[in-house]
């Protein structure tokens, strides 16, 4: 996601999940989904309560798990289809604001009886 671009909750967490897919140490998962140290800590301890990710003490790096897979997953689906569902409501409103400027009188336009 670009910089300056609000994200909301599960936006970080599925940018932590996507860089955790990939068996990653704690500052790869803070400065490639992009957070704070502060941020990431919150994040971390919330998506390991979860068991969205595992802590691998041996490789001392966190591992998607795979409800994790399947919260990301099921992101990238609720992602997409609100995009869809944007760009569809953005068309509706463009043809509501014409339907009340046809509707609007103006001097420009002959008047029917």
């Amino acid at each position: 996601m670009p910089l300056g671009v609000y994200r909301g909750k599960f936006d970080i967490i599925a940018d932590i999940l996507s860089v955790a897919s990939a068996d990653a140490k704690k500052t790869q998962i803070m400065y490639k989904a992009n957070l704070s140290y502060k941020v990431l800590q919150h994040y971390l301890a919330e998506v390991t309560e979860a068991a969205l990710v595992s802590f691998h003490h041996e490789k001392g790096c966190y591992v998607l798990t795979e409800k994790g897979r399947l919260f990301l997953e099921t992101y990238r689906d609720y992602h997409r289809t609100s995009k869809n569902v944007e760009k569809h409501l953005s068309y509706l409103q463009d043809k509501k604001m014409l339907l009340h400027k046809l509707l609007q009188n103006t001097s420009s336009q002959p008047q029917h009886a």
